[in-house]
């Protein structure tokens, strides 16, 4: 049942992402709540870190106290409610640990949980005495998790380059306790970008388009927060999954060549569409 502030019922579909603020505005907060606008979900946030950030990489990190990031969840649980969550960069154990306790007493619902281990540049964004925190506190109450390659290898235990790797990591995290997995094989080699989806009963290959371009910052926060968007919406869970990729798919052709790195992807292309056509 979604997290609902006692004795109101809001009529709109309301999602939050619990992640790190990107300055740059390609991926983090910025990327997802975006992406929640544009598919009619309205957002709210809880900032976990303020990186230091634009097309060409990560200066720096400041992360914020635990206690404010769980309390921001709170404060948003308890008044505005939640019908779905995205969870993507966690930084470190003290905030996973504080992530968890909130979401788990408040019920929060449908958490999809992007596991960020990296930029995508390169630079660190989980310190790495927190990825047990991860595979013991926030796996286990997510209804998805969606790693990469690298991050299927990270929770799984082994390296993660085949598609035989990838079916044997889906079943490895799922039984940490999330409720399902989709592993990204966007790394792998190969004419298409191909994902696999695993709840336990169905193990599914999700064939997609290859789309030629540098410029794909934020892939994986908007694949993450547009299921969350659609599970918000009320849609069921590989359905969300579905319409996921399909998104983010477009979101990538229509990226944005912008600054003098890695652009970003745009959640928003509709919008600018519809804005140019006007």
């Amino acid at each position: 049942m979604p997290s609902e502030p006692s004795g109101r019922r809001s009529p709109l579909p309301r999602a939050i992402t619990i992640a790190g603020s990107d300055s740059g505005g390609g991926a983090g907060i910025q990327a997802d709540l975006k992406t929640f606008a544009v598919l009619g979900v309205w957002g709210t946030s809880a900032i976990t870190s303020v990186t230091v950030q634009n097309t060409l990489g990560v200066r720096a990190v400041s992360d914020l106290p635990p206690d404010v990031v769980a309390q921001q969840i709170e404060a948003v649980a308890t008044d505005i409610g939640v019908d779905a969550a995205k969870a993507g960069m966690l930084s470190s154990a003290a905030i996973i640990e504080a992530v968890a306790k909130a979401v788990a007493a408040l019920s929060v619902p449908n958490l999809v949980v992007d596991p960020v281990f990296v930029s995508k540049h390169g630079d660190p964004l989980l310190r790495t005495d927190a990825v047990d925190a991860l595979r013991r506190l926030i796996v286990p109450l997510a209804t998805l998790v969606t790693p990469n390659l690298s991050e299927a290898g990270g929770l799984a235990g082994f390296d993660v380059s085949t598609r035989e790797d990838m079916e044997k990591a889906a079943e490895a995290i799922r039984s940490l306790g999330a409720r399902s997995v989709m592993v990204k094989g966007g790394h792998l080699e190969g004419a298409e970008a191909d994902d696999l989806f695993f709840d336990g009963d169905r193990m599914e290959w999700l064939s997609g388009e290859r789309i030629a371009t540098r410029h794909t910052h934020g892939t994986g926060c908007v694949l993450s927060a547009a299921i969350a968007a659609h599970l918000a919406l009320g849609a069921d869970l590989f359905e969300s999954v579905q319409m996921g990729k399909r998104f983010v798919t477009e979101a990538i052709r229509h990226a944005v060549e912008i600054g003098k790195g890695i652009g970003p992807v745009n959640p928003a292309w509709q919008a600018w569409r519809s804005s140019e056509g006007s």
